[in-house]
């Protein structure tokens, strides 16, 4: 997918964490539009509205209230309208069990959070960039996970 302007939507109870991306995206040499809802009943509103020209990318926190990011993807993937969404899931969490589950329900990526800032823009530069530059197929298992050590220089 080569675009010249990304529309991105961002699913994150976390305040801090929201400023983080919007501070990571204005630092990209690409024009992006950055939409984010903070609770997963806002983001299905969002997505399932009859308007709806989807965004490019969402990224997806797992723990937001109403409805947590496992039923959002969930809810996602089994709608045909929305399933080719590519979906990056981004939590503190690292349990490889949780990990196991969302590959296997369709995520695209999985990215833990990182606390520095300066490592939260490359991850996030990272994943877009792999969205962007590449087939948005679901990668293979061992490249499911992105982290900063196995990120590209952006």
């Amino acid at each position: 997918m080569t675009v010249k302007h990304l529309e991105i939507l961002l699913a994150d109870d976390d305040t801090d964490a929201c400023a983080f991306f919007e501070e990571a995206l204005a630092e990209l040499p690409i024009s992006t539009r950055l939409t984010a809802v903070h609770d997963g009943e806002k983001l299905m509103q969002l997505l399932n509205e009859e308007t709806g020209k989807l965004p490019h990318i969402l990224f997806l926190d797992l723990n937001m209230p109403r409805k947590n990011g496992f039923e959002c993807l969930a809810e996602i993937k089994g709608n045909k309208k929305l399933n080719q969404l590519p979906v990056i899931i981004l939590s503190t969490s690292y349990e490889q069990e949780v990990i196991n589950l969302l590959f296997q329900n369709g995520a695209q990526y999985f990215i833990r959070k990182p606390s520095a800032f300066a490592q939260f823009k490359k991850i996030i530069q990272y994943a877009l960039m792999l969205i962007t530059e590449q087939d948005v197929t679901p990668p293979a298992k061992d490249h499911f996970v992105l982290t900063v050590e196995n990120s590209q220089p952006v």
